[in-house]
């Protein structure tokens, strides 16, 4: 069975090693293109990428800057492709792509369809504060996260489990489950089940507006969205430094007891960071100062000798 993947992000890219360490016959990767990344904005790799450069050099690696165009279809051809695999691409695919196939095109979704169709489901199970979530194998149709479903995979979350813990998790449980899906499609006893239409929610991309933290906000909100979008893009809000206005990222929270007018500090010591929210309080654990590196919230107050104050 020649396998062509598409795929783009770490989800993506820990998922296509478990592929290729169980031997697929994988003709070809699509990935999208490199792109500048920070502030620095220096080019970089997408991780799908990477990870072939790395440990798989000879495996082909096409970059379209659009990949449903005619000539990207020819060349996809060129694979004689059976099966297609798409996870977390990053480019709705049209008709003339998915068809191209025999044995069609299937989806790796991060969520248990029919919730969270669509672009952030990892990240909007968490920012919602869900306590199950997992991945579903499904056959793609033209309309987005919408097809039938060919198996499921489920993982309980804790109240910690930031984005980039759960993405690694999902991906590695997504693994035996497509590996048990593209055996049932070779053997022709897979057994597609029809989503319920009226179970379906939507998780659109995590727009620049919801990564600044409000701190009238419930604790128990905040602490979920930096959870939800930890390590990036990251939940920020502005500190006063001494004379100097900066952003400063939270990776990490816990809620806890405390009360104040929110943003006010309840607690700044040597090894504590207590903020006041809009109800209860937040524990910041992990913080990245803008232009610093991400820290455990006991190395960065070793430099403090006076409080850093939120702005609200």
């Amino acid at each position: 069975m020649n396998i062509v993947f598409f795929g783009t992000s770490n989800f993506a890219s820990t998922l296509l090693d478990c592929l290729l360490k169980h031997k697929l016959n994988i003709v070809a990767v699509v990935t999208r293109t490199d792109k500048p990344q920070g502030r620095s904005l220096k080019v970089s790799s997408p991780p799908v990428k990477e990870l072939i450069q790395k440990n798989y050099p000879d495996l082909p690696v096409l970059q379209p800057l659009k990949a449903s165009t005619p000539e990207f279809a020819d060349h996809l051809k060129k694979f004689n492709p059976d099966l297609f695999i798409v996870a977390a691409y990053g480019e709705i695919l049209k008709s003339f792509i998915l068809d191209i196939p025999f044995m069609g095109a299937i989806n790796v979704h991060g969520s248990l369809l029919p919730k969270y169709r669509g672009a952030a489901p990892i990240q909007r199970c968490l920012m919602n504060g869900d306590q199950e979530t997992g991945v579903t194998i499904m056959k793609m149709v033209l309309e987005m996260d919408a097809g039938d479903m060919l198996e499921k995979a489920k993982v309980s979350l804790s109240p910690g489990t930031t984005f980039g813990e759960l993405e690694e998790t999902l991906s590695k449980i997504a693994c035996p489950a497509l590996l048990k899906v593209i055996g049932q499609i070779k053997e022709g006893t897979a057994h597609p089940v029809p989503q319920d239409p009226s179970q379906v929610t939507f998780a659109p991309k995590i727009s620049s507006a919801e990564t600044e933290i409000k701190w009238n906000r419930s604790a128990t909100d905040i602490h979920n969205q930096i959870r939800g979008i930890s390590p990036q893009p990251g939940a920020w809000c502005w500190v006063e430094i001494g004379a100097d206005k900066k952003r400063l990222k939270i990776k990490r929270s816990e809620v806890t007891e405390g009360q104040g007018y929110f943003g006010e500090n309840i607690v700044f010591s040597g090894k504590e960071w207590i903020v006041a929210c809009g109800s209860g309080a937040l524990k910041l654990l992990e913080v990245q100062l803008e232009g610093k590196k991400s820290l455990p919230i006991g190395e960065f107050l070793r430099g403090f000798h006076e409080p850093c104050k939120i702005l609200t």
